[in-house]
């Protein structure tokens, strides 16, 4: 796919989670847009290292931060070194988010600890609530926020019901975010992948069980994480301003 024409070129960009699979995607995809982008990792260093060298390679802007997404303390400091990144680079402020961080387990509801429940509405509510809010300040007017929800959050399965949960929040703080922000042209939308084709799945599915949802979806196959990519550069783009407050759901029609 051609990128020549560099929608985001001139626009800064933060995305959380970018060292792998959808993060990464969403990191080489606004890059090659032309946005500058900062993403935070929170321990893959290596890969987070790889990703800004990609980026560099194909002639764009991105540098790491460490950051947990659950650690509050460590998301202002996210924004900080992107307040500082983007200075340095001569940029007005800040343009896109990309709330992509999050974390999962399968666990029936008897199963899970307190541990577990806590730990996931951590990163994947109590995180992306708190990055957000961050954000606002920040956001210039006609801004983007984009956060990277789930299928789950609607489609009920066996052993998700913390992960679904906190999913479903992020849906509904998209929903609200847009009727608090929308006065300045910042569009808030949330992107609900299906099963997409990551080490995390590949981790947690087998391959005959991933055949078989690959056969549910019209598109006869599971997602890759540039399909989601896509979308979210969509949402991050000029073409979106009329769309906000919604979840589009990526899933290749898997219902």
């Amino acid at each position: 796919m051609s990128h020549e024409s560099k929608v985001l070129a001139g626009r800064a960009a933060v995305v959380t989670g970018g060292s792998r699979g959808i993060g990464r995607a969403v990191v080489l995809r606004l890059a090659a847009e032309g946005a500058s982008v900062v993403f935070s990792f929170r321990e893959d260093e290596a890969g987070a290292d790889r990703v800004v060298e990609e980026v560099r390679a194909s002639g764009g802007v991105a540098w790491a931060v460490r950051a947990d997404q659950a650690d509050l303390a460590a998301v202002e400091g996210l924004f900080t070194e992107a307040d500082r990144r983007f200075g340095a680079a001569g940029l007005p402020g800040l343009d896109v988010l990309v709330v992509n961080a999050g974390a999962s387990l399968s666990r029936t509801i008897a199963e899970t600890s307190e541990a577990d429940y806590d730990r996931l509405m951590a990163v994947n509510a109590k995180g992306v609530f708190f990055t957000i809010q961050h954000a606002l300040p920040r956001l210039r007017d006609g801004g983007r926020i984009v956060a990277v929800s789930s299928m789950s959050a609607v489609y009920a399965t066996r052993g998700e019901a913390v992960y679904a949960a906190s999913k479903a929040a992020v849906d509904q703080f998209v929903r609200v975010a847009a009727k608090e922000v929308g006065a300045r042209g910042v569009t808030v939308n949330s992107v609900a992948p299906g099963p997409t084709d990551t080490d995390m799945l590949r981790g947690a599915v087998p391959d005959e069980v991933l055949g078989g949802v690959a056969q549910m979806t019209p598109l006869g196959r599971v997602g890759l994480p540039e399909d989601v990519a896509g979308v979210v550069a969509f949402l991050a783009g000029p073409d979106s301003g009329w769309i906000t407050g919604q979840t589009i759901h990526a899933n290749g029609g898997l219902v």
